[in-house]
């Protein structure tokens, strides 16, 4: 199968999820030519705002690769992935991703993302008047540090 096929897969299941009564994305993961795992958008069934389908296929997908690496694996999407599940993409060693629509065509319909993905750009503490900022906590541990000796 290319590309293409792969595609066609993840826009029938938008088109699927929008017949009932969900947002029109889905994605599909393929690792060497074959279906590892499909998602759909179902933050409106949920009521989770990141169940999105990129990251409902990618959860799929560990749970059946029994791995959180996702390297030699291609993601296709019904639209193009916000930030958060590019980024949740990328963190699991995905490499490439295609999709269909961009932001430029989601945004007559209120559903690009184009925008945050801008506004993270920035710099952390002028984004979109969030307030971002470290602060040392006073305890008698690194928490990095005791992960480290329990993952051993």
């Amino acid at each position: 199968m290319t590309d293409l096929d792969f595609l066609s897969q993840a826009i029938h299941l938008a088109k699927v999820n929008v017949e009932q009564g969900g947002r029109p994305f889905g994605a599909v993961i393929v690792k060497n030519g074959t279906v590892i795992s499909t998602g759909v958008n179902q933050i409106l069934t949920t009521g989770d705002p990141t169940s999105h389908a990129e990251l409902n296929a990618l959860r799929q997908a560990a749970q059946n690769l029994k791995s959180t690496s996702l390297k030699d694996c291609v993601v296709y999407a019904s639209g193009q992935p916000c930030p958060m599940c590019l980024a949740a993409l990328r963190m699991a060693g995905v490499e490439k991703i295609v999709y269909a629509y961009s932001n430029a065509d989601a945004e007559p319909f209120g559903l690009s993302t184009a925008k945050i993905a801008e506004s993270l750009r920035d710099e952390p503490h002028v984004q979109q008047g969030l307030s971002y900022a470290q602060l040392q906590a006073d305890v008698p541990f690194h928490l990095y540090e005791l992960w480290q000796q329990h993952s051993k």
